[in-house]
């Protein structure tokens, strides 16, 4: 969903990313457009349950997590960007801590698949 909703506003995304301050500016465009095609591929292939896109997901959970925590580290008064543009003024800083205990929460639910493979010997499928 949020892959998405970030495809329609590329651009909101990169505004996002520039407040971040983590990219130089040459690569903010490039990665405000593909990061969500990748988000978006991903989840298609967690859903139809293609090998490797359950690395994927947890690896871009991983990287929002550490973009977050890095964000609220430098007390940054900015919407996450996770859903695309939103109002600064209602969702800035608090919003940034509510996304990192989501992230968190879904880095959870991908260990818990992980393990249920694993139990399971589920292998997905290699395309």
């Amino acid at each position: 969903m949020a892959g998405i909703v970030k495809l329609y506003d590329p651009w909101a995304l990169a505004q996002t990313i520039d407040a971040i301050g983590i990219l130089p500016r040459e690569c903010i465009v490039p990665v405000s457009l593909i990061l969500p095609v990748v988000e978006v591929l991903a989840a298609a292939g967690l859903i139809f349950d293609v090998r490797g896109s359950l690395s994927v997901v947890t690896g871009l959970i991983l990287l929002f997590i550490g973009i977050l925590a890095y964000a609220i580290w430098l007390e940054l008064d900015i919407d996450c960007g996770c859903y695309g543009p939103g109002d600064p003024e209602i969702e800035a800083f608090v919003n940034l801590r509510r996304s990192l205990y989501r992230d968190l929460g879904m880095l959870a639910g991908a260990g818990y698949l992980y393990i249920w493979r694993v139990r399971r010997g589920i292998e997905s499928v290699a395309v």
